[in-house]
């Protein structure tokens, strides 16, 4: 089967769409005016987000309990207590004859003193217990992409990104016969997402120049992602058909993009499809009237390797807000797919087509 060439789907795909743009354009930085078969984008370089500095200190809040977690109890002046329990996925610990204890969400010493109140039933005076965490499970981070040791690591105390690098085995490397490397680390391009938000960190500082004032200190649920130098694609994502990353096999516009992507859905924001170039720590922005592109009063833009083309559903008017839904979007739509694929390799990618606000 034969496929029509890019510039034949355009027409098709976008026809149903030139009526209405869902939005009133927002006067935003335009891509600037070039030849008429492809444009270059006039981008506009944002400013560098700081990081909280509260996040470079060790965390304050103490330990909390979970399932999965490990801990060796033995009371006082008993024969035999000594025993390793796990706590089970209800939250409880069962431990001698002592029914199931709740310890879900208790620091040690809580956990220890609700033990030692059990106890005393049974005996005439409250005992003293001993409570050790030998192992945890119940707190996670995320640690893959181009390590020598990716995974899914415990977060048993306070723990820097510096630390689970290297707990990682570090950025990994492959050689080539004739002692080449290829597929070295992205760092221009990996992140760290908390909550579901990019924390702006730049791995490059850290990881390159030894900046500390970038070394955070990590939270349960942390997910970082060092990825590879690949062949050249562009990102699709908004208010399109099919949300994808899109290899380039030479030149490609804006309208391409859109086009491979399935064409816009209807209430996208045709007057301000953005492009973001640039590493996520410091990216540039362009604005793209794609609906006046469609009508052949403005040229059609290029894009580069590693491009980011959204289309919203909304017009935004702060464009480093903006940028931020567009950095969000994109490192939870790879941040899903890579943690589906660790934990399964037949995992269907997953895709973010809707307007996500931050």
């Amino acid at each position: 089967m034969t496929h029509p060439p890019r510039a034949a789907l355009i027409p098709l795909l976008f026809a149903g769409f030139l009526g209405f743009a869902g939005c009133e354009s927002n006067p935003m930085p335009a891509a600037r005016p070039g030849t008429p078969a492809a444009a270059a984008a006039d981008l506009l370089p944002l400013p560098e987000q700081a990081l909280d500095l509260a996040m470079l200190q060790p965390p304050g809040t103490p330990f909390r309990l979970g399932p999965g977690d490990v801990l060796e109890i033995e009371v006082a002046g008993g024969v035999a207590t000594q025993a390793t329990v796990t706590v089970g996925p209800d939250g409880r610990i069962y431990y001698d004859i002592l029914p199931g204890i709740d310890v879900w969400g208790l620091t040690l010493p809580e956990a220890r003193d609700r033990l030692a109140d059990a106890w005393g039933r049974y005996v005439r005076e409250k005992p003293v217990v001993t409570l050790v965490l030998r192992s945890v499970a119940s707190q996670k981070i995320w640690v893959l992409g181009r390590l020598n040791s990716p995974g899914v690591y415990a977060l048993g105390g306070p723990t820097s990104l510096l630390d689970a690098v290297a707990g990682a085995g570090g950025l990994g490397v492959s050689t080539q016969p004739g002692g080449s490397y290829s597929e070295a680390a992205d760092l221009s391009r990996s992140f760290l997402v908390r909550g579901g938000h990019r924390v702006p960190v730049d791995f490059a500082r850290l990881l390159q120049g030894g900046d500390l004032s970038q070394n955070v200190y990590l939270q349960p649920d942390d997910f970082i992602f060092v990825p590879s130098y690949r062949s050249a694609e562009v990102h699709v994502l908004g208010a399109v058909l099919q949300p994808r990353s899109e290899r380039m096999g030479g030149a490609l516009t804006v309208v391409q993009a859109l086009a491979l992507a399935g064409g816009t859905v209807p209430g996208a924001c045709l007057p301000n499809v953005a492009i973001l170039r640039g590493s996520l720590a410091h990216p540039q922005i362009a604005i793209v009237a794609v609906n006046r592109v469609l009508k052949g009063q403005a040229p059609d833009v290029r894009l580069e390797a590693g491009d980011i083309v959204y289309v919203p559903y909304t017009p935004e008017r702060v464009l480093l807000r903006y940028a931020n839904l567009i950095v969000d979007t994109f490192v939870r739509t790879v941040g899903v797919n890579e943690g589906a694929y660790t934990i399964s390799s037949k995992a269907q990618p997953l895709t973010v087509g809707v307007n996500l606000t931050p």
